[in-house]
């Protein structure tokens, strides 16, 4: 830091300091620990001892910066002893200060002590007892649950790596020594998580918006250009109408505008549903001109538009001459139409209220026909494409024989889905479905990805995460232990070992905490529709990247990579070939908050580890990297010594201790410029991100593609 930023930081801590601080100037433990917001007890122990210089039992603010200044301003040596005295901890002495928290009573904590010496002194080594203590307490900080026999392991592969004179005990210089393999680490070495010691972001900003930056308007040229479109075409049919009517009055040149535009608006709302055109659409060269992947937000914003043209419209006419019941109806139902359809709505279990409510559509349409004398000419395409794709929808929701066949109840209340897949229903990887079951609710139809390659010919799978009040509903249904709509005829031992052996083949196990279950539950379908992935397989270089049960999308397109790759042979000269070839490079990003969520595909991941390590080098398409953001990363002091006990075990072993994948898990959040920067350097090909999660996260991902100039593409449906 420059001589202004230290003192902007010492003015920063002492702020914060001072907004905690009791009325004796000083902070205990329990204050401590609540602001630096630390899950487990131990190492807020550690910490605040190693503050308390003069052994008080609390911490002044002369106590606090020297320490502060020892972590952000102190050279690596500096900040190495304060890790190693964090870790050097004598066994007796620690029992006693846990039981000091225990009370958490200052006078029984000071009588306590052991002896008059400071009693962050340690005993100058760490032994493996003391060792296996504190990797026990990464691991609950990390929120990483592991065999007690794993963590032995963990604990000896560090202690043997650390221990270089093999005396049974680990030195200052000894630990100093090991972490030079780490110098990323000694670099930023902190403590994270507590906000209020770090010093405060830089108020610096970039002067121009990033709304006009060269890279924005690259990379979404053709969304502002379709804007730019629709813009001048609503202001086109505005003037030209009101310039008609101009003679008749202000008002009525006004209203008439908005008529005219509204004639417009109305019936593209309905092009832009026409989910099973635009799925067509996709596979033609017009998908490269059109934002064919911005549908729905397109048909929210003319929804917005819509609802504004209706109120001038009433206005103006109001303003002018008595209006009709008819045009205040109109505006009525789309102002309760917009108010119902938005997303605390939907997402807050009252999906039927918007379902009803956003069929007032028919009634809007039936008001313009009947009150715009020149609407039907605007309406008579799209509203008969939109009748037949209804029509079509219709036949499929109800076509006989759809039944959930197999249920699995997976970690963090997912439900995996396995559906009699109908015999001509054909859909491209990452396509998506609207799924119905009756016997969670009779009129509700909510969109799930497909999970499943289409390779597969016998099911559909479909992996829903329980977020709203209908998924809840299903997890729930499926809980009981009895179903009023299970199959009634047993399935045969050999149907079931059938099924049992098909999902091997594809690398999904059944175990892993799971519930599983055959069944027979009737349900309905509609799609199946296109999404933004089905570009994958023409892309150059591809990264997927899944925000937890985001991954669903790619789950399906490993698959039917997986299934493309793999080798048929003939029986007679013993020739080997593939479906197809992957031509293009994949970078495969899953961010995970948990260890749990790993299991939904854990053993898919792991079949395609081991097919990539039959191919040579040449013929790897295949990066998959995996971050767990509950886990606190190697620059933590918290967890330095985790993270590098799961490296060398995982060096030693070939395997990853969190998934038993050969990738390792990373801890924490990516550093998307290191990311995005590694893919740039390889220099594959044109790069496509393709994302699936929360947009909080999308909008962070898109500012990098941005930034990088990659293509960006969300899944929206």
């Amino acid at each position: 830091m420059s001589a202004a930023e230290d003192a902007e930081w010492l003015r920063w801590v002492t702020k914060q300091f001072g907004s905690i601080v009791g009325e004796d100037k000083e902070i205990n433990l329990e204050e401590f620990k609540t602001a630096l917001q630390v899950k487990e007890s131990f190492f807020a122990e550690r910490f605040f001892t190693l503050f308390d210089a003069d052994g008080s039992g609390t911490i002044s603010l002369e106590e606090l910066l020297k320490a502060l200044s020892l972590l952000i301003h102190g050279n690596e040596m500096d900040k190495l002893r304060f890790l190693f005295q964090v870790y050097d901890v004598d066994g007796k002495m620690m029992k006693n200060r846990f039981i000091c928290l225990f009370l958490n009573k200052v006078a029984i904590c000071k009588a306590a002590r052991l002896s008059s010496e400071h009693p962050s002194a340690g005993s100058g080594s760490i032994d493996p007892d003391e060792l296996r203590v504190v990797l026990g307490w990464c691991l609950r900080e990390s929120a990483i649950a592991l065999p007690e026999e794993r963590l032995g392991d963990l604990t000896l592969a560090l202690f043997e790596a650390a221990d270089k004179d093999h005396s049974g005990s680990i030195t200052f210089e000894e630990l100093r020594e090991e972490l030079e393999g780490f110098p990323e680490v000694l670099e930023n070495l902190t403590i994270s998580a507590a906000s209020w010691l770090k010093p405060p972001p830089s108020a610096e900003r970039s002067c121009r918006p990033r709304y006009l930056t060269r890279a924005y308007w690259h990379n979404h040229r053709s969304k502002l250009a379709f804007l730019g479109g629709y813009a001048g075409l609503n202001l086109l049919l505005f003037t030209l109408a009101a310039l008609r009517h101009v003679g008749l009055g202000r008002w009525l040149a006004v209203a008439r505008g908005c008529g005219q535009c509204l004639n417009f608006n109305c019936a593209f709302l309905a092009v832009l549903m026409l989910r099973r055109c635009l799925t067509w659409l996709r596979a033609t060269p017009i998908a490269n001109v059109l934002p064919l992947d911005q549908h729905v937000v397109f048909h929210q914003l003319v929804g917005y538009v819509v609802l504004i043209l209706a109120a001038v419209h009433t206005g103006a006419h109001i303003g002018k001459m008595p209006l009709g019941g008819g045009g205040i109806t109109h505006t009525g139902l789309l102002a309760a139409m917009l108010a119902f359809s938005s997303p605390c709505i939907r997402r807050s279990g009252h999906f039927e209220v918007f379902y009803w409510t956003h069929l007032s559509y028919i009634s809007v349409w039936t008001l313009l026909i009947l009150h715009g004398p020149h609407f039907w000419k605007w309406f008579a395409v799209p509203g008969c494409l939109f009748v037949l794709e209804k029509v079509v929808g219709l036949v499929w929701r109800r076509a006989g024989g759809l039944r959930i066949v197999e249920v699995n109840l997976l970690p963090s209340k997912v439900t995996h889905l396995v559906i009699k897949r109908p015999q001509f229903f054909h859909y491209k990887p990452g396509d998506y479905i609207y799924l119905n079951i009756p016997a969670i609710a009779t009129y509700e139809w909510h969109p799930f990805t497909i999970s499943s390659a289409p390779e597969q010919q016998e099911t559909l799978w479909l992996h829903i995460r329980s977020l709203g009040q209908w998924t809840n509903k299903l997890y729930e249904y499926f809980q009981q232990p009895e179903l009023p709509s299970l199959e009634p005829k047993p399935l045969s031992r050999s149907l079931r070992e059938k099924r049992c052996r098909r999902w091997e083949q594809v690398g999904v196990s059944t175990g892993l905490g799971e519930t599983h279950r055959f069944c027979s539950i009737k349900c309905y379908i509609d799609g199946p529709y296109g999404t933004p992935t089905r570009r994958i397989f023409t892309s150059e270089h591809a990264v997927l990247i899944g925000a937890g049960i985001g991954i669903t999308p790619f789950a399906s397109i490993l698959q039917s990579i997986m299934y493309r790759r793999r080798k048929q042979s003939c029986p007679s000269c013993h020739y080997s070939w593939s479906e197809a070839a992957v031509s293009f490079q994949v970078d495969f990003i899953w961010i995970n908050r948990d260890q749990k969520h790993f299991e939904w595909f854990v053993s898919l991941l792991t079949k395609l580890e081991m097919e990539q390590a039959e191919q040579e080098p040449g013929g790897r398409f295949l990066e998959m990297h995996m971050y767990m953001t509950s886990a606190l990363s190697k620059n933590d002091m918290k967890a330095i010594g985790l993270q590098m006990a799961l490296d060398l075990l995982a060096a030693k072993e070939q395997r990853d201790s969190i998934t038993g994948l050969r990738t390792r898990t990373q801890p924490g959040r990516p550093d998307w410029s290191k990311v995005f920067g590694k893919v740039a350097e390889e220099k594959k090909g044109k790069v496509q991100v393709f994302f699936c999660g929360s947009p909080a996260l999308a909008k962070v991902i898109r500012a990098h593609c941005e930034r990088f100039g990659f293509q960006f593409f969300k899944e929206n449906f």
